[in-house]
C-alpha cells in the first residue's frame, strides 16, 4: 500500500494552537489588584446623625406648612361651606393681607360694570378761607397712563383698584368698617386719594389740604345687541364721608405744609 493511503485512513488530529502554560491555567481574579475606593456620601447622608434629624424635621415642617397654606387657599376661594362658616376668621387671618385671592375658582363672575374712583379735597388757604376742589377721576388717570404703555407699572394697574376692593370688602353699605381691617382699608384709600389730589391740584404757598373725600361712579356695561337684557344706563354713585388729613398721612414730613 502506498504511504499516502495510510495517511488517508487515519483520522487527522487538528493542531493545537494557542496552548497556555501552566501559569495561564490559574483561576481568574487571584491577582492582588488594588480595590476601587467607593464615592463619599452626599446630601443628607453626608451629615452627622444629629444634623440629619434636624434636616428631616425642617423638611417635615416645610411640607406641613405648604399643605396648610394650600388648604387655606382652597377654603378661601371655595364657595361658602361648613368649614368656612365655622372657621372663616381663621382662614381670613391666614390669607389677609399677603395672600388675598379675589378670583372665585368655582364661580367666576365677570365684571359687568365700570367702576371709577374719584376724589376731591378741601383746602385751607393762607388767608384762612376754605375751598373745595373739583372731582378728580383717579381711575381715568391710571387708564391714561396704561393706554399705549407696553410696560405699565404695577402701581398704575392695581394700586387704586385693589385699594377700592379692599375698602368695599371691609365696609358695609353705610360705610361702617368691620374691625381693624376696615379701618386699615379706609386709611389706605384715603392716603392714595390725598397724594393723587395733592399732585394734581395747584396749591399755593401756605395752603394746605385739610380733608379728602372719595366716591365711586359705577356704570353698567351695555348689553350686546343680540341680548334682550335691560340694564340701567344712569351711573350710580357711592359717596364716602370726608376724612381729615393728619400729620401721619405725610410720612416724609412732620406737618402736611412742610411736604409742599
Amino acid at each position: 500500500m502506498d504511504a499516502n493511503d495510510n495517511d488517508a485512513s487515519e483520522p487527522s488530529t487538528p493542531p493545537r494552537t494557542g496552548a497556555r502554560s501552566g501559569t495561564d491555567d490559574a483561576p481568574a481574579g487571584t491577582d492582588d489588584a488594588p480595590a476601587i475606593p467607593s464615592a463619599p456620601p452626599t446630601g443628607i447622608a453626608a451629615l452627622s446623625p444629629r444634623y440629619q434629624i434636624a434636616a428631616v424635621l425642617a423638611l417635615v415642617i416645610v411640607a406641613a406648612t405648604v399643605c396648610v397654606h394650600v388648604a387655606m387657599l382652597f377654603l378661601h376661594v371655595a364657595p361658602a361651606n361648613t368649614m368656612t362658616k365655622q372657621h372663616g376668621e381663621v382662614v381670613d387671618d391666614w390669607i389677609y393681607p399677603e395672600f388675598e385671592q379675589n378670583w372665585k375658582l368655582f364661580a367666576p363672575n365677570p365684571m359687568q360694570q365700570n367702576i371709577a374712583v374719584q376724589a376731591r379735597a378741601e383746602i385751607r388757604t393762607e388767608t384762612g378761607t376754605t375751598r373745595t376742589t373739583r372731582w378728580y377721576d383717579l381711575s381715568a388717570q391710571d387708564s391714561a397712563a396704561i393706554d399705549g404703555n407696553l410696560l405699565p407699572s404695577h402701581t398704575q394697574q392695581n394700586e387704586l383698584r385693589r385699594a377700592w376692593d379692599f375698602y368695599v370688602g371691609s365696609h358695609d353699605a353705610q360705610n361702617r368698617p368691620s374691625g381693624l381691617r376696615g379701618q386699615l382699608a379706609e386709611r389706605y384709600l384715603h392716603r392714595i386719594a390725598l397724594w393723587r389730589v395733592d399732585r394734581a391740584e395747584s396749591i399755593g404757598k401756605g395752603d394746605a389740604i385739610e380733608r379728602v373725600q372719595v366716591r365711586s361712579r359705577t356704570t353698567n356695561v351695555p348689553a350686546p345687541e343680540w341680548s334682550d337684557e335691560k340694564v340701567a344706563a344712569k351711573p350710580a354713585f357711592r359717596l364716602l364721608p370726608w376724612s381729615s388729613v393728619i400729620s401721619e398721612d405725610m410720612p416724609l414730613a412732620k406737618d402736611p405744609e412742610d411736604a409742599r
